[in-house]
């Protein structure tokens, strides 16, 4: 029989609307989004002990999707392990140890911010979610945490002194002190972070209690500037100290100090150059000099001891005078071939109307110069003679550079009086 052109139509018609529909469900894109979660263990002790500390935990995403993995309590409380965390598809392993982001119990007294911490000795359902633009989809299951270690590596008593920084070597607050009481083994890593976020550790300093051990811990910091490096810029900015214990709990204690006046202090006499009045001195009489002094360098340097144009006798030296050496000061002083000590006559670089007051102290700032002048009476003389005299650019306590030690020696003859 011979079907009519239009019945012969209908059936092309419906024969190929069946095709479509056939090869749109072979085809069409797999509504799955997670299809497969599972936790290696249903028990796990997390002390530390390597028996059950950790368990495998692996999933099976269709398409890329954001995963959060969590925990909740009998009570329904929610503990993040993960929290929306993008992911491609495929699968995915990782390892629990019972570690989830940091929370507080009534009963703590953790001085501390509780930054990652155990799950507590419960049962608990575990929850592996996916979601994206399209779908949202979870699978669950059950973990039991049992012998868990929950003592919080805490640190009590955390301070940053002074507050007020100046790294520049002067002898004032030229360093910090971070102290903490650690109250279980953990490690601890203390450091600055600056406007740029870097973090600029800082280093335990030796002392009773070994390293990561429970006990008193003390960090010092110089900025760098005993090693002739420059130290962080000035500013204000945080100090931050952690602990980490070993299984995972992580405490965390934030301080700030300010940085101020910072940087390596440089200075010397000008063109090393020493202008001795005389070089035949009478007995009697004195020796007179004259010098300049440049700080060259962007800190300031501190100063002390009797102004520009003090005289001494022979026999005397600044400590006569009570201008007894300071850590950390600068100053002029005179030497020679026969002095007992080294630089016993010692000078500030200025006088105050010269120098820059800080707190209680005097400074030769930052590009400024200042003549220093000044006399020694000879009262003996001395059994080598003629003899050399020369000037020295002193940082007490620190050092003398070579460029500013036995600057310019001057031959001097001292003549008998009678």
């Amino acid at each position: 029989m011979q079907l009519s052109p239009l019945r012969t139509t209908l059936v092309a018609t419906f024969t190929t609307v069946c095709l479509l529909f056939v090869a749109w469900i072979l085809l069409k894109p797999d509504d799955t989004l997670l299809s497969d979660a599972n936790f290696e263990y249903e028990v796990i002790s997390p002390n530390a002990d390597n028996i059950y500390d950790v368990t495998k935990v692996t999933y099976t995403l269709e398409q890329p999707a954001n995963v959060s993995i969590f925990f909740l309590d009998n009570d329904g409380k929610r503990y993040d392990f993960r929290r929306n965390k993008p992911r491609q598809s495929g699968e995915h392993n990782l390892l629990f140890s019972g570690i989830v982001n940091g929370f507080s119990k009534p009963s703590d007294s953790v001085e501390g911010t509780i930054v990652s911490r155990i799950l507590p000795n419960d049962e608990y359902q575990w929850v592996v979610e996916a979601n994206n633009q399209q779908a949202s989809e979870r699978k669950t299951g059950s973990l039991t945490i049992q012998l868990a270690d929950d003592t919080l590596p805490d640190m009590r008593g955390f301070s940053v002194s002074p507050i007020l920084f100046t790294p520049n070597r002067d002898g004032i607050s030229d360093r910090i002190w971070i102290n903490l009481f650690l109250t279980k083994e953990a490690h601890v890593d203390v450091y600055m972070i600056d406007n740029n976020e870097n973090h600029l550790p800082i280093a335990e300093r030796a002392g009773n209690t070994p390293i990561d051990q429970p006990g008193m811990h003390t960090f010092e910091y110089e900025g760098g500037v005993d090693l002739g490096v420059s130290p962080p810029p000035d500013g204000t900015y945080k100090v931050i100290a952690n602990s980490l214990d070993a299984i995972g709990q992580k405490v965390s204690v934030e301080g700030q100090l300010e940085i101020k006046h910072g940087g390596v202090p440089r200075a010397d006499i000008v063109n090393a150059n020493v202008e001795f009045a005389d070089t035949t001195i009478v007995q009697g009489n004195e020796i007179m000099f004259a010098l300049t002094v440049e700080n060259y360098g962007t800190s300031p340097i501190r100063t002390s001891g009797p102004e520009p144009g003090f005289q001494y006798t022979q026999n005397e030296n600044s400590n006569t005078h009570g201008w007894y050496e300071e850590s950390g000061a600068w100053r002029i002083g005179i030497d020679c071939d026969t002095c007992i000590r080294d630089y016993p006559w010692r000078w500030a670089l200025g006088a105050k109307h010269e120098l820059t007051k800080i707190g209680e102290y005097w400074y030769l700032m930052p590009g400024e110069r200042a003549t220093i002048t000044g006399a020694i009476t000879i009262t003996d003389v001395p059994a080598r003679n003629p003899l050399y005299f020369w000037a020295g650019l002193i940082h007490e306590d620190v050092e003398i550079s070579n460029v500013n030690n036995r600057v310019d020696p001057h031959f001097i003859t001292i003549v008998p009086k009678y």
